[in-house]
């Protein structure tokens, strides 16, 4: 991967709608089952190198990153959905040297009458 010092604005790696399984809630009822969440999650990433060269080695790679993801949140079992967020935009910034992300972490069906709830964070590297 690259160091992404002289990242482009505007350039952007995206993961949509990636579903994860996992035990997230605050009630009894939801820590004896698994409910599934859905990440969305935009990171800035200088693509320049990658579309030059053509070689992963420059590119984030993206299903690297939701590999990690899907492995850390489904063995997770965290009460609130900020709490996840966090954990899983911090292992980007720290694991994929990622200098800026943003993430929308949604539980469907969380809120009768509602398709979805959730957060979105933005997070950059310190």
């Amino acid at each position: 991967m690259n160091s992404n010092a002289g990242i482009t604005p505007g350039d952007r790696v995206f993961i949509e709608d990636l579903k994860i399984e996992t035990v997230i809630g605050i009630f009894d009822w939801e820590r004896k089952i698994r409910q599934t969440v859905s990440l969305d999650i935009e990171m800035a990433w200088d693509v320049k190198a990658a579309a030059q060269t053509d070689h992963i080695d420059q590119a984030l790679d993206y299903k690297s990153v939701a590999k990690r993801l899907i492995a850390f949140v489904s063995g997770s079992e965290f009460q609130l959905v900020e709490t996840l967020a966090e954990q899983c935009a911090q292992i980007v910034l720290d694991e994929f040297q990622v200098p800026w992300i943003r993430l929308r972490l949604s539980k469907p069906g969380a809120v009768r009458g509602s398709r979805n709830v959730g957060v979105v964070i933005e997070r950059r590297r310190s």
